[in-house]
């Protein structure tokens, strides 16, 4: 009884601690550290599950775009369910122990490892046994990466107070995709060559003497992304203040044990009480279905882009560089009227126009636009990105781009402004799960349209249909009333 009582007051002290924390202001360098989070994170997705290694890990070390793509898609459908599965209980352990360094620092390791490993993906070594290793490195990194955002995210009620989120999670978000922009260019700029001419985008030859035949240059983005990592994330631990310990000290052998017990118990109280607050379980539910739709336009969107034009590393990375430089700015603008009209209006206005963008590429081809306008197709020897499908092409995913940034920016801040102060960390466990438990449904669904049709268009449309069933739900989902404190 004496040791549950010091538990309950350390809890209570940890509470009290959080709600001081959100009416005050973090210094310049704990900001600063946790927005770089952002900036040491998204060279994994910009460069690994998006542009650059995705499309080589199905022309190239796979081979078959169809069947390359069909194993992408159930791949980051595995990750995406693991990640939803366990992201719950880790919120619920993080907001029962109070300090999240420690599981960011773990998440860390399996995250750099995981990217480390994707240098093994050596073309036409896929029939072996080199390819289930690629897919759980795959699967590892995604994993690591998702449940270090989950704890990240989590913090920043503890920096700003509520009227400040909106401008923090989207500085964090532009942040971030300046992090892949700039380490993009880098790639595509100093490193990766064209196999027609050996150029890299700049023009120029590679700085690093790399084999072609091997694709040692593509292989080497998995590396170059946990370096990133490893280096941008220090700040974070280094000026970001830790939520305090909440458990009582001298607890006994059997701490973790008793831990875990009763974080799960955290969880399932949270989870029969979920219903108690109809619009945070409306919301979760809506972003369940948006968010997985917006990942995988992001994943199929270059693996598309490349097999409907052949693009290589010059177009792909052009392509991501416009997508970044879009999403960075869409997300700045998003911050701000995040802050003074509310998230529900940002987040129904760019999901609209994502939609837009979405239904404009799957109606564009290389010698017809729109099904009715007759073009003329990309030719041999082209300036990159230079056909009219191209830049059609590119116009409609600038406005998916721009509208993804906010998008992702206002769900952040939406939550925090929802959650209970006391079970932040779970609701942000229950935020990724809501993103992933049909992200593995989505891509899941891509590849099992495309292998059964042998059509990737089609496996692609099936996307829209996520981003419409959120949008409906989310219509309908009451917001916080905006903090003017």
């Amino acid at each position: 009884m004496r040791q549950e009582s010091q538990r309950e007051s350390a809890r209570e002290t940890g509470r009290s601690h959080r709600g001081q924390a959100r009416k005050g202001h973090a210094s310049w360098p704990a900001l600063a550290g946790w927005v770089l989070f952002d900036w040491a994170a998204q060279p994994f997705y910009t460069l690994i599950t998006t542009f650059l290694f995705a499309p080589y890990f199905v022309a190239g070390f796979v081979g078959d775009a169809v069947r390359g793509q069909a194993i992408w898609g159930w791949t980051v459908a595995a990750a995406g369910l693991l990640t939803a599965l366990l992201s719950p209980p880790l919120g619920a352990i993080a907001d029962r122990s109070g300090r999240r360094k420690p599981w960011i620092a773990l998440c860390s390791l399996f995250a750099v490892a995981g990217m480390g490993a994707l240098w093994f993906a050596s073309p036409g070594e896929a029939a072996g046994g080199r390819l289930a290793l690629i897919l759980l490195a795959i699967v590892v990194a995604t994993v690591a990466v998702e449940f270090a955002t989950v704890l990240t995210n989590a913090m920043m009620p503890d920096l700003v107070p509520p009227r400040q989120l909106g401008r923090l999670s989207g500085t964090g978000w532009a942040v971030g995709y300046a992090g892949g922009l700039i380490a993009l260019v880098a790639m595509v700029g100093l490193v990766i060559a064209d196999p027609a001419s050996g150029k890299t985008l700049l023009g120029t030859s590679p700085v690093i003497a790399l084999d072609g035949p091997s694709r040692e240059a593509d292989r080497l983005v998995g590396p170059v992304s946990a370096l990133w990592y490893a280096v941008f994330v220090l700040p974070l631990f280094l000026f970001t203040p830790d939520h305090p310990p909440t458990r009582a000290s001298g607890e006994g052998a059997g701490a973790s044990t008793g831990l875990l017990a009763a974080s799960l118990h955290d969880l399932m109280q949270t989870l029969r009480t979920l219903p108690g607050h109809p619009d945070a379980a409306l919301f979760l539910l809506a972003r369940m279905f948006y968010v997985d739709g917006l990942g995988a336009v992001f994943v199929f969107g270059g693996i598309y882009g490349a097999s409907l034009f052949g693009w290589q590393a010059t177009e792909l990375g052009l392509f991501g560089i416009l997508l970044a430089v879009t999403a960075g700015v869409g997300a700045v603008i998003g911050g701000v009227l995040d802050d003074r009209l509310g998230a529900k209006p940002v987040i129904l206005t760019t999901l609209l126009l994502i939609l837009a963008g979405a239904f404009g590429i799957l109606a564009i081809a290389p010698d017809r636009l729109f099904g009715v306008m007759e073009i003329t197709p990309p030719a041999p020897g082209r300036a990159p990105l230079s056909s009219p499908a191209e830049l059609a092409y590119l116009a409609c995913a600038s406005v998916i781009g721009l509208m993804a940034g906010p998008l992702q920016s206002a769900s952040r801040s939406f939550l925090a402004r929802l959650a209970p102060e006391d079970r932040m960390t779970q609701y942000f466990g229950l935020f990724a799960f809501s993103g992933k438990v049909t992200s593995f449904a989505a891509p899941l669904l891509v590849g099992t349209v495309t292998a059964a049709a042998g059509d990737q268009r089609m496996g692609v449309a099936v996307i829209a249909l996520f981003l419409l069933a959120g949008f409906a739900l989310m219509t309908r989902v009451r917001p916080p009333r905006l903090a003017t404190d």
